[in-house]
This record gives structure tokens, C-alpha cells and sequence, in this order.
């Protein structure tokens, strides 16, 4: 018996809600709907997410009635390595967004151990409903061939240096010596024939085959640090997801070694402990109180609390009450699905490759991820954790519930964003009672360290208000720098974030 009379999905791209809502119309169920949609990005948002990369995902089974966490992020690399790498194969490249510039790390020796190929197959095989073939369908045809859209263009423009470091990423993405741009097709041959190999294997190549052992050589002759038995040792591992209670809900998210999930959960603390908002959303109050969550969150961080383990148990303590009183009340590429099915199953998935390492599997059309040259996720330092170490994230699916029903399905990609765009969306919807749509397409703000920076659209003497207090950078436009929510209100309606090209699909 359906509960409710249509199913909703969700994304940073239309052809990945489409695959989504194709399986759903096919009789799938909402983990079905997510991973079909994780293999389809994979194809058709190559700057965002890979196969070889990682991600999370929270999940609510309403035949169990339980929210459940899979954890299927990096590795730290070097188990078993042969040769020590005094020296990796690991170089910065600066990504300039249209305010603000970012250095990522890239080369053999930023490749972790990827976890999103095994982390999709075990969602599927855990908690999925239909045959395996019929959920790699659709991404299977878009890898063979589909049109680039405006915002992929833009990605890949954005991450040129890194798609084409190697042969294998200029074969596909500058075919004859002219990069991609909008309205040509993207083929990935070796994507489609891989994905149909998985249909068969169930991705055992990748992670203990004849593909394995190319990998490990090729990462052996070339100064990189990923192995054979890092792949071999990898595991997906489901937990307990965070709760956080919030005003009259509970917040679930992704717990330790998660940063992002922890930091909302930091975040909507301070909020619940400061009360109910007394000035309106986009005021000068606003932006001054937002700015002042956020520099406390950072300053909570920097105190010593540098693991998401830490910022757990700083959440359960009483101190945590105290660090309110200080907050100064003065009047990377990563891509998220939300899924609610009609029977209230529902799935929070976010994916990154990083940036990409620029580094391609051989004969897979699948780009290894970078995510040991991701500075805000290595804060002691990089290459400095032991081998087989899961490496911390900010990404932060997570559910809102009330009651025991799931009442909104969120996440963002948006590199050290996250949080913030995140925690800004749920503040709109739950305290200033905006619709979801509404609260996604509204300006974003974001304390970067030094300075606030600051989306278009806020009224001009409240940004001044803001500006006799901390230095603001004003954007001249919204960008994909301050994130990409997507969300959905289950059996009611969803909202994609057009700073990411989002669209919302509805199975009826």
C-alpha cells in the first residue's frame, strides 16, 4: 500500500532525475532510484562525481521504520606498499570560480582508495529491489552518448588542467584536440563497456581482478600510493546515523569520521540554544547573526576539536551550551540526490570525486579521485594518516524528521559550503517558514576565514550593516561556490538548486 501518491527526486542534473524516475516508474524503490542515479552521474557529471571516488548516504526504510547511514568514502592509500614514495606524484592546480579562487592537489599520489563503485553495488544489494541490469540501464546509455549541458560545460571548463593531465582524459573530453563545450556529445565508450562488466562481475575487477593489478602497477611506476590490497581491503560500512534534535524535529546526519555532518549539527545547536529569530530572513540582523554562527562553528573547530569524533562529543557536553554566549550578536566538486518513493522510502546520497586526480583506471573511462590533496580534509597535514584509514568528509546527507516520518530529504555538494548552505536552507524552511524552493533559490552567505562571502540579492543597507562588522566580498552573481541543494518534502515536492543546473523529477 502506497503512502503517499507520487515519488520525488531530486538532482544536480536533469538526465540523472531522469534515470532516477525511470527505474522508480519501473518498479524500483527509492534505493534502487539512487543508485541508478549515482551510476548516471557518474556518466553525465564527470567534473562532479566518479565511480572512483566516494560518498555517503542516509536512508530511511519504512518497512524497517530505520534510518541507516553507509559510509563509502576514501581510504587513506599504502597498504602493502612495496617501495616507499618519498615523493608523490602530487602538484597544486588553482580553480578560479567567478569571485574567489581555490588550489586543489592533483596526480597519482592524491588518489585515495575509491569506494562509490563498491558503495553503490552494496546500497543496491542491501536495500535495492530490482535487477541490477535494469538500474545500470540508463546510465549505460548516457555514457555511451549525451548532449553536455551549459553547467557541465562550465565545470569541465573550470577543471580543464585536470581532465586532460593524462591520454586517457583528452581522448574523451578533447576528442581531435577541441575541448568540450556545450551542445557536443560527451562518449565515454569505456564507461559503457565497463558498467556492463559490473552487470556481470559486480565490480570485482575493479577491487580485486586483473583491473586491480593494473592499477596498483601503474600507481607503482608512477610515484602513486594506491595498491592492490588497499583495493582488495576496502569495505563499505553502514553506522548509526548523528541525531541532533532541532526545535521540534530531529536532524539525522552523517556521523565521525563525517565533518560536515557534525559541523550542521554544531551549527543548529547554536541556533536552537540562541532561540527563535526575531528579525526577518535577508535582514541586516540576519546576516549578522549567520556570520556570527559561523565564526563561532570555526572558532569551536580551531579550539583543538579537530576530528568529527571530537565535535561529537563537544555536541553532547555541557560546555556546548556555553560557546553561545560568545557569538557576536552585533545588530569541491561534489553533486547530492534526494529520493522519496511512494512508500516513504527515502535516500539522501552525496558523491564526490574531489576535483579528479586526473588519473583514468585503464580502459574504464573512470577518473580516480583526489581526495588525498583535499586540504579541509586532511587538517594535521597531507599524506599523514595511516594506510586504510577512512578519511573524513563534509559531506552531509541527512534527514529531517518529526514524529518518526521523514519530513525533507537534504544535501548539498559545495566543498567546506556544505554545512553552510545546508543549515541556511533548513534555518529559512523551519524558522522563517519558507518554501523549500524558495529557501534553495535565496542568497547564500559563507565565513571563509577572513571574510564573508556574500550571494546578490540581499537589500543594500542590510548588507551595510553587515560591513561595519567584518569585510564582505560581493559576488556580482549566485555561483556554484556557495553549493547545490537539493531537497524534497516526501509525497509533496522537491526543489534543485539552479546554481548546479538541478532539476526535480515526479513519478505519479
Amino acid at each position: 500500500m502506497n503512502k503517499y501518491s507520487k515519488a520525488i527526486v531530486a538532482s544536480g542534473h536533469p538526465l540523472v532525475s531522469e534515470a532516477a524516475a525511470q527505474v522508480l516508474k519501473s518498479g524500483g524503490n527509492a534505493f534502487d532510484a539512487v543508485v541508478a542515479a549515482g551510476f548516471a552521474s557518474s556518466a553525465v557529471e564527470p567534473a562532479l562525481n566518479s565511480l572512483g571516488g566516494g560518498g555517503l548516504l542516509l536512508g530511511h526504510s519504512a518497512d524497517k521504520g530505520q534510518n541507516l547511514f553507509f559510509d563509502f568514502f576514501v581510504d587513506t592509500p599504502g597498504i602493502e606498499i612495496k617501495n616507499k614514495v618519498d615523493e608523490p606524484h602530487f602538484f597544486p592546480v588553482t580553480v578560479q570560480f567567478s569571485g574567489s579562487k581555490q588550489d586543489f592537489n592533483v596526480g597519482l599520489g592524491s588518489v585515495a582508495v575509491p569506494g562509490t563503485l563498491k558503495g553503490l553495488l552494496h546500497i543496491h544489494k542491501r536495500l535495492g529491489f530490482m535487477d541490477l541490469a535494469d538500474v545500470l540501464a540508463p546510465s549505460i546509455e548516457l555514457a555511451r552518448a549525451h548532449t553536455l549541458n551549459k553547467n557541465q560545460a562550465y565545470f569541465l571548463q573550470l577543471l580543464y588542467p585536470i581532465m586532460t593531465l593524462f591520454p586517457g582524459g583528452r581522448t574523451i573530453y578533447e576528442p581531435g584536440g577541441n575541448y568540450l563545450q556545450e551542445g557536443d556529445q560527451l562518449v565515454n565508450t569505456d564507461l559503457a563497456s565497463f558498467l556492463e562488466e559490473i552487470v556481470i562481475d559486480g565490480g570485482d575487477n575493479f577491487y580485486f581482478g586483473e583491473l586491480a593489478a593494473k592499477i596498483g602497477r601503474e600507481m607503482e611506476e608512477n610515484e602513486g600510493l594506491l595498491t592492490r590490497a588497499d583495493l582488495a581491503a576496502y569495505k563499505v560500512k553502514e553506522q548509526t546515523p548523528m541525531s541532533v534534535p532541532f526545535r521540534e524535529y530531529e536532524f539525522y546526519t552523517a556521523p565521525a569520521p563525517s565533518m560536515g555532518g557534525p559541523l550542521i549539527g554544531l551549527s543548529l545547536s547554536l541556533q536552537s540554544l540562541s532561540g527563535m529569530p526575531d528579525y526577518g530572513f535577508g535582514s541586516g540582523e540576519y546576516l549578522v547573526h549567520t556570520t556570527g554562527l559561523m565564526q563561532e562553528v570555526e572558532k569551536v573547530r580551531a579550539s583543538g576539536l579537530s576530528t568529527a569524533q571530537d565535535l561529537q562529543e563537544f555536541l553532547g557536553s555541557m560546555e556546548c551550551t556555553q560557546c553561545v554566549k560568545n557569538i557576536r550578536l552585533f545588530s569541491r566538486g561534489t553533486t547530492h540526490i534526494s529520493i522519496a518513493d511512494k512508500k516513504g522510502n527515502c535516500a539522501a546520497m552525496t558523491c564526490s570525486n574531489g576535483e579528479g586526480a586526473g588519473y583514468f583506471a585503464p580502459g574504464t573511462g573512470v577518473m580516480l579521485n583526489n581526495m588525498m590533496g583535499e586540504d579541509d580534509l586532511h587538517p594535521e597535514g597531507f599524506h599523514s594518516s595511516p594506510p586504510g584509514q577512512r578519511v573524513a568528509s563534509m559531506m552531509s546527507p541527512s534527514l529531517l524528521v518529526k514524529d518518526g516520518e521523514v519530513k525533507l530529504v537534504i544535501g548539498s555538494g559545495g566543498s567546506k559550503r556544505i554545512r553552510t548552505a545546508v543549515s541556511q536552507v533548513l534555518t529559512q524552511v523551519i524558522d522563517f517558514k519558507r518554501h523549500i524552493q524558495e529557501a534553495v533559490d535565496a542568497p547564500r552567505l559563507h565565513w571563509d576565514g577572513d571574510v564573508v562571502q556574500l550571494e546578490p540579492g540581499f537589500p543594500e543597507s542590510d548588507v551595510e550593516l553587515l560591513k561595519r562588522q567584518v569585510a564582505v566580498n560581493e559576488w556580482q552573481s549566485k555561483g556554484v561556490y556557495f553549493g547545490g541543494v537539493h531537497a524534497v518534502i516526501p509525497g509533496i515536492e522537491g526543489a534543485a538548486d539552479q546554481r548546479r543546473g538541478g532539476k526535480v523529477a515526479e513519478v505519479i
